[in-house]
Parts: C-alpha cells; sequence; structure tokens
C-alpha cells in the first residue's frame, strides 16, 4: 500500500490512539446512524464515509488487529502475509516503518541485517539455521513464496440499464485487460469476485483475487426503495378526480395502469412483478407514487372549466379543518 493510500482509522472515528473500546465504539454508533445509507437516500457521499466508519470500526474494535494497526501503521494488513512464518512478528515498540516504501522494502533490509541474501532477479531465498543462534525462534519457519498474492478492491459503475440486464465490461487491470460479465439484478455494494486478477506475490507471481464493488449510477426517473424500484408518476387533477388508465415506465417497456377516482397526492400503486430482478428469478415490484400535477398555465377553456367547479362545488377540502382550535 503507497503511503498516500494509507487511511488513519481514528481520525475517521474522530477518536485518539488511546481511546478504550467502548470510546471507540460510542464514536462509530454516533456516526454511523448520521451517515447510514437508509436516513441518506442517493448520498454517494455519505455511502462512501459510512463505508469507511465501518472499516474502521472493524480494525479498531478488534485487539488483534488493532494491536497491528498500531505497531506497523499502513503496512499492518501486509504484516501477517509477509513476515516469514506467519504467526505473531517480533514486537519492534515505537519503531518507525513511514521510513520504508513498502512492507517488502522493511522485510528485505530486516533480513539483510541478519545475513539473507538477496539473488539476482529481486526474489530473496530464506532457509532456516540448523539450530544454532540468530533471528529468533524460527520454528515453523515457511518460505515466502508460499505466500498469495494480495486482493485488489476496485470501484465499478455501471448504469441501471447495465445492472438491470446485465453486461459484459472490458477492465484495464494493470497491464493486462479482462473481461468481465456482470449478471443482470446487481445493486450497489455487491461485490463481484474475479479469481486470479488480483496482485502478484513478488515471489511467485500468483495472483490474489479481484473484487468488484458495484456502484449503480442515479436515474432520473427510478430509484430504490429497498428491494422494489420506485417512481413518481404525475397525473392531472381531472385524472386523479374522475380515475383514468394512464401508460407507466418500467424497466422493460410501459404498461397501462388504472388510476382509481378520488386518488391522493402522494398515494402509492403497485405494480407486481415489473421491479429488479431477484437473484433467484423473478423480479420485485414496482412502487408508483402519485403526484397530481397543477398546470401553471391555463387556456381559456381550461379556466372557464375551473371557475364553473369552483362555483358548483359538491365539497369543501377543508371543512374538517374548521373545528380545529387550541
Amino acid at each position: 500500500m503507497a503511503a498516500t493510500d494509507f487511511r488513519d482509522y481514528y481520525a475517521i472515528l474522530g477518536v485518539s490512539k488511546s481511546a478504550s473500546h467502548d470510546d471507540v465504539k460510542q464514536a462509530f454508533r454516533k456516526l454511523a446512524r448520521k451517515y447510514h445509507p437508509d436516513l441518506n437516500p442517493g448520498d454517494q457521499v455519505a455511502e462512501a464515509r459510512f463505508k469507511e466508519i465501518n472499516e474502521a470500526y472493524e480494525i479498531l474494535s478488534d485487539p488483534d488487529k488493532r494491536k497491528k494497526y498500531d505497531q506497523f501503521g499502513q503496512y499492518w494488513k501486509q504484516a501477517d502475509q509477509a513476515w516469514p512464518g506467519g504467526g505473531n512478528p517480533v514486537d519492534f515498540g515505537g519503531f518507525d516503518f513511514s521510513q520504508y516504501g513498502s512492507f517488502d522494502e522493511f522485510i528485505n533490509e530486516l533480513l539483510g541485517r541478519f545475513g539473507g541474501a538477496a539473488p539476482r532477479g529481486g526474489q530473496r531465498t530464506y532457509s532456516r539455521p540448523p539450530g544454532g543462534p540468530g533471528f529468533g525462534d524460527f520454528s515453523g519457519f515457511t518460505d515466502p513464496s508460499s505466500v498469495s498474492g494480495g486482493d485488489v478492491d476496485v470501484a465499478l459503475s455501471l448504469s441501471l440499464s447495465e445492472a438491470f440486464h446485465g453486461v459484459q465490461k472490458r477492465l484495464r487491470v494493470g497491464q493486462d485487460e479482462i473481461r468481465v460479465k456482470i449478471p443482470a439484478g446487481v445493486t450497489t455494494g455487491k461485490r463481484i469476485r474475479v479469481r486470479g486478477k488480483g496482485s502478484p506475490n513478488p515471489y511467485t507471481q500468483q495472483a490474489g483475487d479481484l473484487y468488484l464493488n458495484v456502484e449503480l449510477q442515479p436515474h432520473p426517473f427510478f430509484q430504490f426503495e429497498g428491494e422494489n424500484l420506485v417512481c413518481e408518476l404525475p397525473i392531472a387533477p381531472d385524472e386523479a378526480a374522475l380515475g383514468a388508465a394512464v401508460d407507466v415506465p418500467t424497466p422493460d417497456g410501459s404498461v397501462t395502469m388504472n388510476i382509481p377516482p378520488g386518488i391522493r397526492s402522494g398515494q402509492t400503486l403497485r405494480l407486481r412483478g415489473k421491479g429488479w430482478p431477484k437473484p433467484k428469478g423473478g423480479r420485485t415490484d414496482q412502487l408508483v407514487r402519485v403526484a397530481i400535477a397543477v398546470p401553471k398555465t391555463l387556456t381559456d377553456v381550461e379556466r372557464e372549466c375551473y371557475e364553473k367547479l369552483r362555483d358548483h362545488r359538491g365539497s369543501h377540502p377543508r371543512q374538517d379543518l374548521t373545528k380545529i382550535s387550541l
């Protein structure tokens, strides 16, 4: 991990390095409530912040992970993978790891100091001393070439159409160009695994996995409400009063829906099976939220008709308010 990619989990949660477990939990809960996607629908910034907060809490709430994070800083994730023999690394106290460009540089210099040899080609061969004095206890020593490569996470932005129908994407990963088939019905937060396309192990070139984190682009008409799609349907005042059959867009074409007489603005109608594809087949529902659209300008005929309606109105919309008082 480059130094510029380092995330200060303490700063993300707004706590000091000496914060107790309860302090960390309290800070996490406060921020999680503030940035939760359900309370910030469609807010990509809040969603990204929520993911950061969860990641920070996952590390700082775990005593073992927090200890490694405090000890190795930006290289804490590489510590378990790159340290010969797995297990727990030696405690270096307050040693400053920031002087190294990567964790491999630290390992190479460290083992060099203790007599390690770096053969040509940049690879290093490790061997266990035959019981003599040396660098700690090498029981269970493993060749670092047995360590697998690192996994890589990449954001994948999709239009609603691509996500609904499924799509094949051409991606560039390092020097390679790969094709990835995205199944129909993915949603924001879905994680797609591509085996063997992550970062290679520097010793064997065996690669980890690539993870595509799906982010759906906003759509001007369709939004998500839970697993269902939701849309707003404008109707005219006469359609609301008299009822009507109107065409409603769905992800795969328009359908005719009956508007019942006397519907109110804000009421929701349901188109069953016209929503988002389900992972195991079928579709969720599409929720149609009615909005009565009052015209801003009127023709002469419309004005005359509205004036007649006003003069001959059979009901008073505010009659129930006459008896309200404090």
